[in-house]
């Protein structure tokens, strides 16, 4: 990051103090989520005789109906739940930019029947498919991260393809394919790293939209499984107790709240930061 982008960065969180917070809300949840090991009871040991306590000092968040803490469930669902937005993100990221870069690249038809593909995938409803490869699949993080994975890359493919038709006409790259190099390290060494700030910020609105994702999916019983604790998966149980303990079902959505809205603003700043720039 050179010195007007963060000096830009800077002036724009000074303006945008929601992102300040978003930010700290990040941080805040992803380190409770790295230490719950060291600072959270077990969150699957049982306790029959402190059932559905409400929140208390003992148990900040209360506990649920097998007498589990629930603060240490919500932090462990955390490490779950971001884990999967993580890595999901990274895998359509890759998936994303590989295929874009090269359908801008080469073009013709490679480009057109590529481009027909991703307009073909756009179209078909989303959480259908998820559902569709969960069934053929086992449940589990492997198999969520790769089902959210295989399905959110085709909007950052599209933008990454629009980058390349303009970067791959710059002088420096009419140059650098004129000289002889090749096309690969054409793509890696001088389109690539002019495409990363876009690269940035679709990576930072993926990992949202993965949470939001592995919720619903864990939420219908379909991704996450108990007794593995997830955001979505605690959703899921706390159903039948919305009315004895609404608590179980106000934590977990909250937290899936405050994550999706704190990377969508910062998201946001970053994306108005590079189009400064």
């Amino acid at each position: 990051m050179n010195q007007n982008t963060r000096r830009n960065l800077l002036a724009g969180l000074k303006k945008n103090p929601m992102a300040i917070a978003g930010i700290c809300v990040i941080l805040l949840f992803t380190l409770a989520a790295v230490l719950a090991p060291l600072i959270a009871q077990d969150p699957n040991k049982l306790n029959v005789n402190e059932r559905l306590l409400t929140p208390c000092l003992s148990h900040p968040f209360g506990t649920d109906d097998m007498g589990r803490d629930y603060l240490a469930r919500c932090m462990y669902g955390g490490r779950t739940s971001l884990l999967v937005g993580f890595l999901a993100m990274v895998l359509s990221t890759l998936i994303g930019v590989v295929i874009g870069s090269l359908s801008g690249y080469y073009g013709g038809i490679a480009d057109t029947v590529i481009m027909r593909i991703v307009d073909a995938l756009m179209s078909l409803p989303t959480f259908l498919l998820m559902v569709v490869m969960n069934a053929y699949l086992d449940a589990g993080v492997k198999n969520v991260v790769l089902i959210i994975g295989f399905l959110t890359w085709m909007s950052l493919a599209r933008i990454v393809r629009g980058e390349t038709l303009t970067l791959k006409e710059r002088e420096y790259v009419v140059y650098s394919r004129i000289s002889g190099q090749r096309r690969s390290r054409i793509i890696l060494r001088h389109i690539l790293p002019n495409m990363m700030p876009t690269i940035i910020v679709s990576a930072t609105i993926n990992i949202a939209q993965a949470i939001l994702m592995e919720s619903a999916l864990s939420f219908f019983g379909l991704g996450i499984v108990p007794p593995t604790a997830s955001w979505g998966s605690m959703l899921n149980s706390a159903q039948n107790k919305l009315v004895t303990a609404p608590y179980l079902a106000v934590f977990p959505g909250l937290l899936i709240l405050l994550t999706v809205i704190s990377f969508n603003y910062v998201g946001e700043i970053l994306r108005k930061v590079y189009e400064q720039r």
